[in-house]
């Protein structure tokens, strides 16, 4: 709708907030990951 638009386009911030924030979470959640993979592979310590 045209309203939305001109919304986001009033204050960007509502649109840049939320999406560094679900950024942020999928990059925190992807290093707790890989940290857990080099932690608990068995391969991995071997080397």
């Amino acid at each position: 709708e045209a309203r939305d638009l001109s919304t986001l386009q009033a204050a960007p911030h509502a649109l840049i907030f939320p999406g560094l924030a679900i950024a942020l979470t999928v990059l925190a959640f992807n290093f707790i990951g890989d940290g857990l993979r080099e932690y608990l592979d068995p391969r991995q310590r071997a080397r």
